[in-house]
């Protein structure tokens, strides 16, 4: 499996690293599928799971809109990795522990049923009825080994039917909040190498306890926090420096890191995450946010080429319809009217990417499509608003979503940063 040379290449001390995209965004995916040989495409627990999630979709249901993607464009589905992203009871914060857990193992059964390779157990947030303040340790590694051992039980099952493939782990709950911070920040502090070996050592012991000597040896990435993080107007660089330490204990380990939120690093920072250990590089808004970028491009091209009363006002209508259904955003962009209106559009953690499949958004895309045509846009506009010529309407949005790609393959394949 592609996981298990990743990390045998870093124990060989190679740059080595994977990309992780976390994004049901089809053309996100398509242009990943096309960018890497061995892409690993992810799914969180609030975007997929048994009851459908914020994409509708189950994990069934997510691995077949995959499956379409890459029969749409050729690529063989075997070389897709698909991952599973904080499965564990955050969905169901609101609940008792034993409720909140026993869905979570159906969330995990069903992901494991459906051929998700790569499970990230996540158990390390409070649950209704646990005592205030952050959950203990021994806790956490406890439910994340109960949760582990459902999956153990679901693969076993599926392999007895006469299904295939593999199953990893990575565990760790250091993250930065899914989606970005919240609040603007000036730094955010390194885990500990003693943070990092109680995780495992304990995460180890649970393993044990419930029987799991064999999956604990499918355990390939522990997730720290190197530093880097992004919010509404800010990116924290990754610090080399400030990661030594970490880097070097896990010279040591069978594991490698894997890092959250690195959306907004450059090629440079990215490279050297990598040569520092934290070999699974995850993505998602920076990715979206890129074909939101383009789109508002594309706004400008077409208010100079097409009448106003035949404009998509694809702008416009993002906006009225994410007032219209703010449950995607207000919890997380704060400030004045103004200030939000200004995150609506340009924020970071990008929380407009939650609705381009509604329906008004969806009609004022194709409208957009529709007006700029196939035909190779004007020099002058793509330079002033793209900064790349030659380009349709449609290759001017793969082409950004592919620079933002290409910074993590040459990171990842020890390619040059230009």
């Amino acid at each position: 499996m592609y996981l298990d040379e990743i990390v045998a290449a870093q124990k060989r001390g190679e740059v080595k690293g994977i990309t992780s995209v976390c994004s049901a965004h089809p053309v996100v995916i398509e242009q990943t599928l096309k960018m890497f040989e061995y892409p690993l495409i992810e799914a969180t627990c609030n975007q997929v799971n048994q009851f459908g999630g914020y994409t509708g979709m189950t994990p069934k249901d997510f691995v077949a809109y995959v499956k379409r993607i890459a029969e749409k464009i050729n690529f063989p589905f075997e070389k897709i990795i698909l991952g599973g992203d904080h499965l564990g009871p955050n969905v169901w914060q609101n609940e008792p522990a034993e409720s909140a857990m026993q869905q979570s193992e159906e969330m995990i059964r069903e992901y494991v049923k459906a051929g998700f390779a790569k499970i990230h157990l996540d158990c390390s947030m409070r649950l209704m009825d646990d005592p205030p303040g952050a959950l203990d340790v021994e806790v956490i590694a406890s439910r994340a080994a109960r949760l582990a051992k459902v999956a153990e039980q679901s693969f076993s099952s599926l392999r007895r039917r006469g299904g295939d493939g593999i199953l990893r782990y990575i565990i760790g709950t250091e993250v930065p909040i899914p989606g970005g911070a919240t609040e603007h920040e000036e730094g955010v502090s390194v885990t500990k190498v003693e943070d990092v070996l109680q995780t495992i050592e304990i995460t180890h012991q649970a393993f044990l306890r419930e029987g799991l000597e064999s999956a604990w040896e499918r355990v390939l990435g522990v997730v720290v926090q190197p530093g880097v993080e992004f919010g509404d107007d800010f990116v924290l660089p990754y610090q080399p420096a400030r990661t030594v330490n970490l880097s070097k204990f896990i010279e040591g380990q069978a594991m490698v890191y894997e890092a959250h939120s690195t959306d907004y690093q450059t090629c440079h920072a990215l490279t050297n995450l990598v040569r520092d250990h934290f070999a699974i590089l995850k993505v998602g808004p920076g990715l979206t946010f890129a074909f939101r970028e383009a789109l508002f491009a594309l706004a400008m091209i077409e208010n100079e080429m097409i009448v106003r009363e035949e404009r998509s006002n694809i702008m416009q209508v993002l906006d009225q319809v994410m007032l219209k259904h703010p449950e995607h955003w207000m919890k997380y962009y704060h400030g004045s009217e103004e200030e939000q209106a200004f995150k609506r559009k340009y924020s970071l953690s990008d929380r407009a990417r939650y609705y381009w499949v509604q329906p008004d958004v969806h009609a004022a895309l194709q409208c957009l499509l529709k007006n700029l045509g196939t035909r190779t846009l004007p020099f002058a506009l793509l330079s002033q608003y793209i900064g790349k010529t030659n380009l349709t309407a449609e290759q001017a949005i793969r082409w950004k979503i592919d620079q933002t790609l290409m910074n993590y393959f040459q990171a990842c394949t020890g390619g040059t940063c230009e």
